[in-house]
């Protein structure tokens, strides 16, 4: 009696485990390289005086203050939500994509160097 396959008709077989570490290792390897190269330079060459004056040209802080209530910086404290630069800048562009604000990749860099330097300061 012959077996039958067990995936439908078309579908690709699954490699089996061994095949699959070796596959799956140049990806983790190139993923870590690239986290690591991206955390330690995100800000590197921020405009740090573009950033400070786009949060005054859109208001950022008087924003946060309607939010998060008092002079709005306690929504630079999200109880340990932010643990990398990467994730700050990613904050940044969440407020740009939610708000509408049109800004360019260097500018939301700019913007979160800003934070960066006077509430976060990761390395």
């Amino acid at each position: 009696m012959q077996m039958r396959s067990p995936w439908p008709t078309g579908c690709w077989p699954v490699p089996n485990k061994r095949v699959l570490r070796w596959l799956a290792l140049p990806w983790v390897l190139g993923m870590a390289a690239g986290l690591a190269w991206a955390q330690a330079g995100i800000f590197a060459g921020a405009d740090l005086a573009l950033g400070r004056q786009l949060m005054d040209q859109h208001r950022c802080e008087a924003c946060h203050a309607r939010h998060v209530g008092g002079d709005g910086t306690d929504v630079y404290n999200p109880a340990g939500r932010l643990k990398t630069a990467g994730l700050l800048r990613g904050m940044v562009e969440a407020c740009n994509t939610q708000l509408n604000l049109g800004l360019f990749p260097e500018e939301v860099t700019a913007v979160a160097a800003v934070l960066n330097r006077d509430h976060y300061r990761f390395k």
